[in-house]
C-alpha cells in the first residue's frame, strides 16, 4: 500500500476523521455496488463526499483497500445482527425458523450487499481471501444453527444429517437467490419475487422449506 501524506485541510477546518470515513464508505459502497468494482471510480467518491482523491487515499490506501473496507464493513452488519439473535428460549423449530427468517430480512434490506457479494464472486473472492478482518470474522450464525441442530436432534425433532455450513447454505441460497435474480426471473417468468405483497409468502415459505428438510421422515425414502 503506498503511504500517503495526510492532506492539508482547507481553510484550517478540522473534520472528524471517523464520520469522514463512514461517509466514504456510505459513498463507496453506493458506487461499487451501481458500477462493479472495475467500473467504480475514486473520483466520482470523492466527488459524492466533497473530499478529495488524496483524502481517501490517506484513509484507505487505493481503490482495491476501499473495496476491502466496504466489503468488511458490509459483512460486518450481518455478523452484528447475527450477534443479536436471540433463540436461546425457543424450541428447536421455531429456533431455526428464526434465523432463516433473519437471514431473509437482512438480505432483502441490504441490496447493495447482495450486488458487492456478487462482484467480489466475479473476482475470484480474492479481496475476501487477502482480508485479515474477514478471516476472523467468522459467522456467529453457524455457533447458533449449530447449537439448534444438536438440540433438535438430541429430541427427535431433526431427523435429517446435516451439519451448520450446509444449512447456512440452504438458507442464504433462496436469501440470495430472492434478491439477486430479481430482475432476469421476473422478466422470464412475470413474478417480481421482492414484491411486497408476497413478502410474507416468500418468508414463510423459506422457513417451511428448512423445516421441512430437517424433519423429514428419511425411512420413507
Amino acid at each position: 500500500m503506498t503511504s500517503v501524506d495526510e492532506p492539508a485541510r482547507p481553510n484550517g477546518r478540522i473534520r472528524d476523521a471517523a464520520r469522514t470515513q463512514a461517509e466514504i464508505l456510505d459513498v463507496a459502497t453506493q458506487e461499487f455496488a451501481r458500477a462493479g468494482y472495475d467500473g467504480a471510480r475514486v473520483d466520482e467518491i470523492a466527488a459524492r463526499t466533497r473530499t478529495t482523491k488524496r483524502m481517501i487515499y490517506y484513509y484507505f490506501g487505493g481503490k482495491e483497500q476501499l473495496f476491502t473496507a466496504v466489503l468488511e464493513r458490509a459483512y460486518g452488519v450481518i455478523r452484528e445482527a447475527e450477534q443479536q439473535l436471540d433463540v436461546e428460549h425457543l424450541d428447536p423449530v421455531a429456533a431455526i425458523r428464526r434465523l432463516a427468517e433473519l437471514t431473509f430480512d437482512h438480505h432483502e434490506a441490504h441490496p447493495d450487499f447482495i450486488r458487492l457479494v456478487s462482484i467480489e464472486n466475479i473476482h475470484g473472492a480474492e479481496h475476501i481471501a487477502a482480508s485479515e478482518k474477514l478471516g476472523r470474522i467468522g459467522s456467529p450464525a453457524l455457533e447458533v444453527i449449530r447449537r439448534i441442530l444438536q438440540a433438535g436432534q438430541k429430541s427427535g425433532l431433526f431427523t435429517a444429517d446435516v451439519d451448520a455450513v450446509d444449512l447456512h447454505a440452504m438458507i442464504s441460497s433462496f436469501c440470495f437467490f430472492r434478491v439477486a435474480n430479481r430482475h432476469t426471473f421476473g422478466a422470464l417468468f412475470g413474478r417480481d419475487l421482492v414484491d411486497p405483497a408476497q413478502r410474507e409468502h416468500y418468508r414463510t415459505m423459506l422457513g417451511d422449506m428448512v423445516i421441512a428438510y430437517l424433519t423429514a421422515d428419511r425411512a420413507a425414502n
